[in-house]
C-alpha cells in the first residue's frame, strides 16, 4: 500500500514551497501582526490567481478540481510559512459548507466568487468562550431575520459572508448572511495572533438564507468541523515542521563553548523529541487526508486523531525552537514568537484540545464496541 501523496501531489507541495517562500515571507506575517493591513491583500491575490481558493471546488462551479489531497497539501505549505490570509475561514469552512449543503443555486451564487477570491466567507460559530455547543446557541432565526453575537469570529472583519449557526423553530441550522448587508454591524477583537483577523458580529434583523433541510444544522456543523479540523491539522504539521528546521539550523550556527550548540546532548534531546511529535502528527494528518480524499467512514476517528496529535506537536515544537534560540528566541526581533502566536491560536480553532480527546475517546469507544 502506498501511504503518500502522489506525484502530482508532491510537484504541487514543491511549486507551493517555492511560490511561498518568494511572496510570503516571515516579515508578511509580521505586517499584519505589527497592524499595518488586516490581511496579505497581495498574496490572497496571488493565490486566486492559481486556483489554491478553490482548490477542491469542482471546475463547474470555477475551482480548481484538485480534491481534497491537493487542498491538504497547499494546507501545510500555508501553514509552514504563516501566510496571514483568510485561507481556512474561507476555504475550510465557508466553501465547505456551502459544498457540502448547499442548493445548487447557493452553489452558483458563492462558490465561482470564493474560488475566484472575489469573496472571503467565514464560519460564524462560537458565542463567547468554551467549545462548540448546541446548547450555547442563542443566535436565531425568524422569518428569513437574523439576531444575535457571534464572538469571536475568524476573519469576520475582513469576510463578505458568514455561514452562521442559529436556532430555527428552536432548533439549530446553518444561515447564510451577506455581511455587507443590513443589520449586521462588526468589531474587531483582539486575540493572541493579530497576524489572524477576528471580529465579533452582531446581527439585528439580517437577512439569512437556510443552508441545507431544516433542523440539522448541528449535524452538518459537526461534519463540517471533522473535515476541516483535518486540514487545520496539515497547517499545524506544517508550522512544527518548520519551528523544527529553524531550532536545527539555528543549533547548527550558534556556538557555545567552542562547539555548535547542536552537539550538546539536551539540545539533541529536545529536537528528536519534536521530530518524533511532528513525525506523528504527520502520519495522522495523512490517515486523515486519506479518509477526507476517499469520505471514508473513519473521518470522525481520523479528524479527532489529527487534530490531537497535530495540536501537540505544533505547541511543543513553536516552544522549543523559542527554547533552543534561548534569549533570543523570547525577542520580538526573532521570529520564533509568531510561530508560538500561531499554535496557540490554531490549538482553540474549532474547540479546544480537550474537547478533541474527548471526541477522539468517544470514536475510539464506539468502534470498539462494535
Amino acid at each position: 500500500m502506498n501511504f503518500d501523496f502522489s506525484d502530482d501531489m508532491k510537484q504541487l507541495r514543491d511549486q507551493a514551497q517555492k511560490f511561498l517562500r518568494e511572496h510570503c515571507p516571515p516579515k508578511s506575517a509580521r505586517r499584519v501582526l505589527e497592524g499595518e493591513a488586516a490581511y496579505d491583500t497581495a498574496l490572497w491575490r496571488r493565490l486566486a490567481e492559481m486556483g489554491w481558493l478553490g482548490a477542491a471546488v469542482p471546475e463547474e462551479y470555477g475551482g480548481a478540481g484538485l480534491g481534497y489531497e491537493g487542498l491538504c497539501v497547499l494546507a501545510e505549505e500555508l501553514g509552514a510559512a504563516l501566510a496571514p490570509v483568510p485561507f481556512a475561514s474561507s476555504a475550510y469552512l465557508a466553501t465547505e459548507a456551502i459544498l457540502t449543503a448547499g442548493s445548487d443555486a447557493q452553489k452558483q451564487a458563492w462558490l465561482p466568487k470564493l474560488a475566484r477570491g472575489e469573496a472571503i466567507g467565514t464560519l460564524a460559530l462560537a458565542e463567547g468562550a468554551g467549545n462548540p455547543n448546541p446548547a450555547k446557541i442563542k443566535t436565531s432565526v425568524t422569518g428569513g431575520k437574523l439576531s444575535g453575537t457571534k464572538l469571536p469570529v475568524a476573519d469576520g472583519s475582513i469576510a463578505d459572508l458568514a455561514v452562521v449557526l442559529a436556532l430555527e423553530s428552536g432548533k439549530p441550522g446553518l444561515f447564510l448572511v451577506d455581511l455587507a448587508g443590513p443589520g449586521v454591524t462588526r468589531e474587531t477583537v483582539e486575540t493572541i495572533d493579530p497576524s489572524r483577523d477576528h471580529a465579533r458580529l452582531v446581527f439585528t434583523d439580517a437577512p439569512a438564507e437556510r443552508l441545507g433541510a431544516g433542523g440539522d444544522g448541528w449535524e452538518l456543523t459537526r461534519a463540517l468541523l471533522d473535515r476541516a479540523a483535518i486540514l487545520i491539522a496539515f497547517e499545524q504539521v506544517g508550522g512544527a515542521q518548520a519551528c523544527l528546521t529553524m531550532a536545527r539550523d539555528y543549533a547548527l550556527e550558534r556556538y557555545a563553548f567552542g562547539r555548535p550548540i547542536g552537539s550538546f546532548q539536551a539540545i539533541k534531546h529536545k529536537l528528536a523529541d519534536v521530530y518524533i511529535a511532528t513525525e506523528l502528527a504527520r502520519s495522522n494528518a495523512y490517515y486523515g487526508a486519506w479518509a477526507l480524499a476517499t469520505g471514508a467512514a473513519e473521518l470522525p476517528l481520523a479528524a479527532a486523531a489529527a487534530r490531537v496529535a497535530a495540536t501537540e506537536a505544533f505547541h511543543l515544537a513553536s516552544k522549543e525552537n523559542i527554547q533552543t534560540h534561548g534569549g533570543m528566541g523570547f525577542t520580538w526581533a526573532a521570529d520564533c514568537h509568531l510561530y508560538y502566536r500561531r499554535s496557540k491560536h490554531l490549538a482553540l480553532t474549532l474547540g479546544s484540545a480537550p474537547w478533541w480527546q474527548d471526541r477522539l475517546i468517544a470514536e475510539l469507544e464506539a468502534r470498539n464496541a462494535q
